[in-house]
């Protein structure tokens, strides 16, 4: 008979959970070691006990830097096949977790299709589905009913939800003392905020925050405890308002743990590469080394149609120094609701972030990947360099794109090709150029 509500609990009490023993076996760490740091908060394993159709990941200290893929429906773009095929693609192209940001139309349905077809780990965002729940304007919406939304979320088989509680009344008042270029531009943070100023009461998320315990220990829900006040721009990274959220979060993490609920932190946003460093070691005393999960960071504000790029630089510096988590950036950021090409181009550019963090995370079989590759370059073995490229398919189109005069070779070098006159010398052959084979 099942001793534990939740994995942190299992963790604390010795047992061994199933999906601890899947993700060890993946990750080539004993599960012992994986047990003490799930006990301990500094990895969690999102796993709602209704998320039947999971293959269990592990986020935090020592393990693969995960990625999350953002979709879902507003009212300007409102197609749920659309983004149920985005999340099957964004599965088998290897992403661990996939958000539902739909915040149009009664989205249960697509929800519930999306967890019953995911073996990825599902999040949400519970105030964006409230208005929609309720047909109510934000101001009319009761703390109690907030919290049932999360229950809903929880029942359908959720596996982490984003929670802006550390935006109270007091991080309110620092932000009102501090303005900002470009004030907050979390959608989460900023419903809660006006919330808040609507009603003149505090931030029913934080007020209520053991009830909502309460609902993530009954399901295993993990909580992403969001970044409201996360930077839009880089003048405002790193300000007071970010700053005193993050204080916040470190209290209520410690909460969560008491009750046995696991923690994530999200984090910044727009910053420059000389800030990243030191966000993360804030973000990692100030929470107790619970899982940081960074969006991006965008590295700068200049660059809308490629901000993938800049959240790659980003999140490969984040990731090298303690992030866990990336959420992706697509080209669409800031412009448009993705496609599915925009969707795939942030998948494998955040992948290449999360795996070039690893190698210098010295997270084990990163290099070892890269070590194939070179293999299989040294030995012009085509095949083997399309099968480990993180891009298999866009390998092979531009290598047969151009007929070549030599097979082994590419149309960049021909028979000038380095590889193959170093391969020619040291098997004691001749290195012919201009000569035909």
């Amino acid at each position: 008979m099942k001793k534990y509500s939740t994995q942190m609990q299992a963790a604390k009490l010795g047992i061994n959970t199933a999906q601890m023993l899947e993700v060890a076996k993946k990750e080539q760490m004993d599960v012992n070691v994986l047990r003490k740091k799930v006990a301990e908060g500094s990895i969690v394993i999102p796993a709602n006990i209704n998320h039947t159709s999971l293959r269990a990941e592990g986020v935090g200290e020592g393990l693969k830097t995960k990625i999350n893929v953002n979709l879902g429906v507003s009212k300007d773009a409102f197609c749920y096949d659309g983004e149920m095929d985005k999340a099957l693609t964004a599965i088998n192209m290897g992403a661990e977790a996939i958000m539902d940001l739909s915040n149009y139309g009664k989205t249960h349905d697509f929800r519930k299709e999306l967890i019953n077809n995911s073996t990825a780990m599902i999040g949400t965002v519970p105030v964006y589905d409230a208005l929609g729940f309720y047909e109510k304007e934000l101001s009319e919406i009761k703390a109690e009913e907030f919290l049932k939304v999360v229950e809903e979320h929880g029942k359908d088989g959720v596996d982490f939800v984003t929670i802006h509680a550390g935006i109270n009344q007091y991080t309110a008042k620092v932000f009102d003392r501090n303005p900002r270029l470009m004030n907050i531009v979390s959608r989460g943070g900023s419903l809660m905020y006006a919330w808040m100023k609507l009603n003149n009461k505090e931030n029913p998320f934080y007020e209520h925050f053991d009830e909502l315990l309460e609902i993530c220990r009954k399901y295993d829900i993990t909580l992403s405890l969001g970044d409201a006040m996360r930077p839009g721009g880089l003048h405002d990274s790193t300000d007071a308002s970010q700053i005193q959220e993050l204080l916040i979060l470190g209290e209520l993490t410690k909460r969560a743990w008491q009750k046995d609920v696991q923690v994530m932190i999200e984090g910044p946003g727009h910053m420059s590469i000389s800030d990243i460093a030191a966000n993360v070691m804030i973000e990692k005393k100030l929470c107790h080394n619970a899982p940081f999960y960074v969006l991006g960071p965008l590295v700068t504000d200049i660059a809308p149609g490629y901000d993938h790029i800049t959240g790659a630089i980003g999140g490969a510096i984040a990731a090298a120094n303690g992030a866990d988590f990336l959420c992706y950036v697509t080209p669409a950021e800031h412009l448009r609701l993705p496609t599915i090409d925009d969707m795939k181009e942030g998948i494998i550019a955040t992948k290449i972030a999360a795996h070039a963090a690893d190698i210098a995370k010295g997270i084990k079989g990163a290099k070892e990947w890269d070590y194939r590759m070179s293999e299989a370059r040294r030995d012009l073995d085509w095949d083997t360099m399309f099968k480990e490229a993180i891009d298999p398919e866009k390998a092979r189109s531009y290598r047969e794109s151009v007929k070549t005069e030599v097979e082994n070779s590419c149309s960049m070098c021909g028979k000038m090709c380095a590889v193959r006159t170093m391969n020619k010398l040291q098997k004691g052959e001749d290195v012919n150029i201009l000569r035909k084979e």
